[in-house]
């Protein structure tokens, strides 16, 4: 078993040259075990920090999601939504009543199959997400400028295509 420091997150602030030095490194690379859980549990804070900058209203993380599919794809059907989100029809008809009754989604019937409702979002929405995405980054414009040195901020600038492809990684 490593042995890891008894401070919560002792590991995120000191230099990648302490870290290769650190007990329980893996010997190859110089990364603690502890390096996933920091590096969750800090972007799961900044994550929450960005939520609360946006007034993006009360919708449960299922209608987020939605939204998100929606604006990222396009219209869809209601079957194609609940597919993608892995859950039956009838819990995203539940989910999509919501959003149609609150006016951010709305029904069209499919061109080509006038059986099928196409779902889409409301300009109404996509001002809202617009709106809300400004908000985002206008407090991480301030924070990153305030807090972070100019050294910093560029490690910050270089550091975007490594967590971009961790992101997209398997």
């Amino acid at each position: 078993m490593s042995q890891l420091s008894s401070e919560p997150n002792a590991d995120a602030a000191l230099p990648s040259s302490t870290l290769a030095a650190s007990p329980g490194t893996i010997p190859a690379t110089g990364l603690t075990p502890s390096l996933a859980a920091d590096l969750r549990t800090v972007l799961g804070q900044l994550t929450r920090r960005l939520r609360e900058q946006s007034n993006s209203g009360d919708f449960t993380h299922s209608q987020s999601a939605v939204l998100v599919q929606l604006e990222r794809d396009g219209p869809t059907t209601m079957s194609a939504l609940a597919r993608t989100q892995g859950m039956r029809p009838q819990s995203m008809s539940t989910i999509v009543s919501a959003l149609l009754e609150a006016g951010i989604v709305a029904g069209a019937p499919d061109a080509n199959d006038r059986r099928k409702t196409l779902l889409s979002l409301t300009n109404f929405a996509r001002n809202q997400i617009a709106a809300g995405r400004l908000a985002k980054e206008d407090w991480l414009l301030r924070a990153i400028s305030t807090t972070l040195s100019p050294d910093e901020q560029e490690h910050l600038v270089t550091s975007i295509p490594v967590l971009r492809r961790l992101a997209q990684s398997l």
